[in-house]
């Protein structure tokens, strides 16, 4: 359901539209169809996230709250979103470059998209969730590019935050990957440095040197051994408003 959403959304995220007009068209679509949104609500209940979508802009990496802002001509949009369907949750996020972006925008948005199709590869059953971590942190290396580590992505299926943490840099706990295990893996990507820092709303995360960011997730499942893409591939949908 996720995908379906975001392939009728996609069109719509072009310069000039209003990213409050995105998340009432989110709410809109995924009541229509019978789900919940999985973000609206969440966090602390003295300040729970506002929104249906995160939607954020440029140097902004995750967690951008909707508001009167415009997109402009070059943004780069990173959109993340989650769905609650009967009881079942599924996370995704791209990164959109809106009309004409700077190549090195358009550099960084396809390194990210990279890492985590490195990442996706490195899913298997019996093997150490730790190998996604280090596909994510070589392929962003590579690149010359900075990994947001403070952040990461996480099991998801039956609540949106689950067991295990699935960092973009191997540390902490390293699991077996099994059968019925489903994460949400969500490289993040900065053209500076990888340092982050959270601004007094409680929610919107930016880069440290005010260099752009990129996100892109999927929901994967482990099974038969091997790893299946429960959100589909979007990169289709890069360029949005060309």
């Amino acid at each position: 359901m996720l995908s379906a959403m975001y392939r009728e959304l996609i069109p719509l995220v072009k310069p000039g539209i209003v990213t409050l007009e995105i998340d009432h068209w989110v709410r809109n679509w995924i009541k229509k169809a019978g789900g919940r949104p999985a973000f609206l609500g969440v966090g602390d209940r003295n300040n729970p996230f506002p929104s249906a979508i995160c939607v954020s802009l440029n140097n902004e990496v995750i967690h951008g709250i909707p508001s009167r802002r415009k997109i402009a001509e070059g943004d780069l949009v990173s959109l993340d979103c989650g769905i609650d369907l009967e009881g079942y949750v599924s996370d995704q996020a791209l990164t959109l470059e809106a009309g004409r972006v700077s190549p090195e925008a358009r550099a960084l948005n396809s390194a990210t998209r990279e890492c985590l199709e490195r990442a996706f590869a490195a899913v298997k059953a019996g093997d150490r969730l730790l190998q996604v971590s280090r596909a994510v942190e070589s392929c962003a290396k590579a690149a010359g590019f900075g990994i947001v580590s403070r952040y990461c992505g996480h099991g998801v299926g039956f609540s949106l935050h689950e067991d295990p943490q699935v960092p973009n840099t191997p540390h902490g706990p390293n699991p077996k990957m099994t059968n019925g295990l489903v994460i949400a893996v969500e490289p993040m990507v900065n053209l500076g440095t990888g340092d982050v820092d959270l601004l007094e709303d409680g929610w919107t995360v930016v880069t440290h040197d005010g260099r752009i960011s990129a996100h892109w997730e999927h929901t994967i499942a482990v099974t038969g051994g091997r790893a299946e893409l429960l959100t589909e591939d979007l990169s289709w949908a890069v360029s949005a408003g060309r």
